[in-house]
């Protein structure tokens, strides 16, 4: 079959109703009637509850209902937490894994744990009336000792969020591959350090929401939400509630950004629902950007001391890396992020042997979860922080270090020596990742940035380039289906369970149905994030929707293609493979006068033709794709940065991606992505940090003191396209949302490093603001003196 979409940078066909204000966010969808919520919040880190006084708000004029944990009863929880990737029997046993099972509950019973936790709980004719009602809530609390420190919180005497554990370690667990004592031992050279990487969060343009109405005639509900998931956000209510799964639709209308930060089940997302129940309303709820600072899940927020062994020459023998992860209040989902850190660690390099050792701990802070990465960033960080530092210890130039323990494309496919995230042995299954790096040191111009280099500092200006690689594991289960159908109008639908937040599936999902049906990009049509509409699916997260819902969608293309072909076969009297598929027609080989449009087919079936027995009443059919394992993407960021030592501040002055995800199917859309990741990583590597002061207030709770990266900040972003096809997917795709954010802050911190070593700073720390920068240099040169 020739290739005509895939491949093809098609404009992105949602984008004219997003540009003209036609799409529909959940703020926007029609609630004539609805009640509406407002949430009183904990303005203590830690504190028991002594008593919620509701009766003069309950008595204000159209507050419908003011809940607490105490009026909602067994209703309130605590219910096992949704959580989507729990520790595997197999990671389980070879890494010893631990995790204390997470509860949720609808609203704080007792003890609240961190600043903005749900206490109580307003519904009242609009909204503004629910805030109104909230200054009448009489709560009063009494106060515990805080703890927003991870170290700090294993201290013995540190206090503790949940008495009954004993301790603050929510999870803990370790991996090993060959003779770590051993490497260490033979070792010519040891390297230690110490890096944090901050504390950021996803802000994404439309904050989070819940909309619920009850279905009154069956005991059902529909529930609108905000949300990556909504087939898991639909289980879980229906688990939560006692209802059966078919009683519940959860729907994502159009999603303003996700990122990884509306990929969980909120205490929000089960409270609306249970309101509109009890109430026989519809009922709605839409957080404000000070809430979402607050409440949203959090990431990153991780301390590593990790140890390289190596050769005189530079050749890596062992690594070690004790790490901790600050999982906030509430580890929602298990040890996805932190298990991810451990799977990415070694990246794309040699390493016989390993040893990881993680501890999750709890403090008053928001919870932790998944943010564009979800662990990779995290991992990246560590190990190029580590290979910069023995690159110096070496006299290596850091690109020649990277170069002697990059593993080569005839060492592929490389069993890494650990266990995926999905119980599954992590072998890299393809890629030229010397390749890579020699394609990003070529594009950023490396030994010309050397030569300017030595040319600006003795003018008194600083220049450094920057490098880290990493691997990502992409299209991780479980199945997800898809359903192409033709219309006797020749509109071509596809029904897939994922939800969008601007990602680009209404396009790319069309080219691949247009090319494997045979039918035209225009005449498809993509359905999505609605639990009617497909019965089954996973969440839009973890660089998984090309590969898993792209094969889906190719499979049930392929198989109405087939079905098209049969019926066009007995109307136009002509063997099959007489017949020719393009373009939404179906022709006889030699006679094109002689063809029938895919509506026509369609419409024959639809009507009952007696020559199309068997063949059913539409042309349609689902389709389906279940890995067996991960796909690895991989990939190289170079990055040249000035620094002004007198400012602190940073400018990059340019930026290089060089990646391979497999066959591309819109490369447009690709660079887009990496380029939008890219600006994320900016913001964590420059600007982004959630600070807590020691009573576990936030100190950066608005746009004002939390730096997002402005337009200026970024500079152009030069993509190069590596194509390595993936050996574990038919369409041969590895996935690329994520790509562009994993690699910033370690390239970024290098560069600034090198840019600095003539004052011997040591970046072990990021975001790196004007400010650290200057503080870093202040301590080199005590240090010094």
């Amino acid at each position: 079959m020739e290739s005509r979409w895939i491949g093809a940078s098609v404009r992105r066909v949602e984008d004219p109703r997003l540009l003209v204000g036609a799409s529909q966010y959940l703020d926007d969808l029609d609630a004539r009637g609805a009640l509406h919520v407002a949430i009183l919040r904990s303005p203590h880190a830690h504190a028991r509850i002594r008593s919620i006084d509701t009766s003069a708000a309950e008595r204000l004029p159209g507050v419908a209902a003011v809940v607490t944990a105490a009026s909602l009863g067994a209703a309130n929880g605590p219910f096992p937490h949704p959580t989507w990737f729990p520790p595997n029997d197999a990671i389980a046993a070879t890494a010893r894994a631990e995790a204390r099972p997470e509860q949720i509950r609808l609203l704080a019973a007792e003890r609240v744990r961190y600043v903005g936790e749900p206490v109580a709980a307003v519904v009242a004719a609009d909204r503004y009336l629910a805030e109104d009602a909230l200054d009448l809530i009489a709560a009063e609390y009494e106060p515990l000792p805080v703890v927003v420190d991870a170290e700090a919180a294993l201290a013995p005497d540190a206090p503790l969020l949940h008495p009954e554990w004993g301790d603050n370690v929510e999870a803990r667990f370790r991996v090993t591959k060959g003779d770590p004592d051993a490497a260490f031992r033979a070792a010519d050279h040891v390297v230690r350090e110490r890096v944090y990487i901050g504390r950021v969060a996803g802000h994404p343009l439309e904050p989070r929401g819940v909309l619920a109405e009850p279905d009154l005639a069956h005991g059902g509900l529909t529930v609108w939400s905000s949300n990556q998931a909504p087939h898991w956000l639909r289980d879980a209510i229906a688990d939560t509630f006692g209802l059966a799964p078919e009683r519940v639709r959860a729907i994502a209308p159009t999603v303003g950004g996700g990122f990884g930060t509306k990929s969980m089940v909120y205490p929000e997302e089960l409270l609306v629902p249970r309101l509109a129940l009890l109430l026989r309303r519809v009922v709605k709820w839409v957080d404000d950007r000070h809430e979402h600072f607050l409440t949203a899940i959090q990431a990153r927020d991780q301390v590593h001391d990790v140890e390289l062994a190596l050769r005189a020459d530079g050749t890596i023998l062992g690594l070690r890396d004790r790490y901790l992860v600050d999982a906030g209040a509430s580890n929602v989902e298990a040890l996805i992020v932190p298990y991810n850190t451990a799977a990415h660690l070694q990246g794309p390099y040699r390493i016989p042997s390993l040893h990881l050792d993680c501890t999750c701990v709890v403090t008053n802070k928001a919870p932790l979860s998944s943010y564009r990465g979800a662990g990779r960033p995290e991992a990246v960080w560590a190990m190029e922080r580590i290979l910069d530092a023995a690159a110096r210890a070496l006299g290596l130039d850091p690109a020649e270090l990277r170069r002697r323990n990059t593993l080569r494309a005839d060492e592929m496919p490389y069993d890494a020596g650990v266990l995926y995230r999905d119980g599954h042995p992590l072998v890299l299954d393809g890629g030229d990742y010397v390749a890579c790096l020699e394609r990003a040191l070529m594009a950023i111009d490396y030994r010309g940035v050397r030569a300017e280099q030595a040319r600006l500092r003795a003018a008194g200006r600083y220049l450094g380039v920057g490098l880290a690689s990493y691997v990502e594991g992409t299209g991780i289960g479980p199945l997800e289906q898809a359903q192409v159908r033709v219309e006797p109008s020749g509109e071509v639908v596809v029904t897939i369970a994922l939800p969008g937040q601007g990602q680009g599936h209404a396009t790319v999902m069309a080219q691949v149905c247009a090319e494997r049906l045979g039918a035209r990009l225009e005449d498809v049509r993509v359905v999505q994030g609605d639990t009617f509409a497909a019965s089954a699916g996973g969440g839009t997260i973890a660089s998984r929707v090309a590969v898993m819902a792209g094969n889906a969608v190719a499979d049930a293309a392929q198989r109405v293609r087939a079905k098209a072909l049969a019926a066009a076969a007995a109307l136009l009297e002509a063997a099959v493979d007489d017949l020719h598929l393009a373009d939404g027609t179906i022709s006889v080989v030699g006679a094109p006068g002689r063809a029938l449009g895919l509506g026509q087919v369609a419409a024959a079936l639809a009507g009952g033709n007696g020559r199309l027995a068997g063949l059913g009443p539409a042309l349609a059919d689902q389709g389906a794709f279940d890995p067996l394992t991960v796909t690895f993407a991989n990939g190289v960021h170079a990055v040249v940065v000035e620094v002004d030592p007198e400012s602190g501040g940073v400018a990059l002055r340019r930026y290089v991606v060089v990646h391979d995800c497999g066959k591309l199917i819109n490369p447009m859309i690709v660079e887009g992505q990496v380029a939008g990741g890219v600006a994320q990583g900016i913001g964590g590597a420059l600007h982004e940090e959630l600070i807590y002061d020691p009573n576990g207030q936030l100190l950066t709770a608005s746009f004002l003191d939390y730096g997002l990266p402005e337009a200026t900040d970024v500079p152009r972003i030069e993509v190069h396209h590596l194509e390595t096809p993936s050996t574990r997917n038919p369409l041969e795709l590895k996935g690329v949302g994520e790509a562009g954010a994993i690699a910033v802050a370690a390239a970024v911190a290098g560069a600034v490093e090198d840019a600095l070593a003539p004052f011997g700073a040591r970046v072990t720390r990021c975001p790196l603001t004007p400010e650290r920068v200057t503080l870093l240099l202040e301590s080199t040169q005590r240090t010094s003196a």
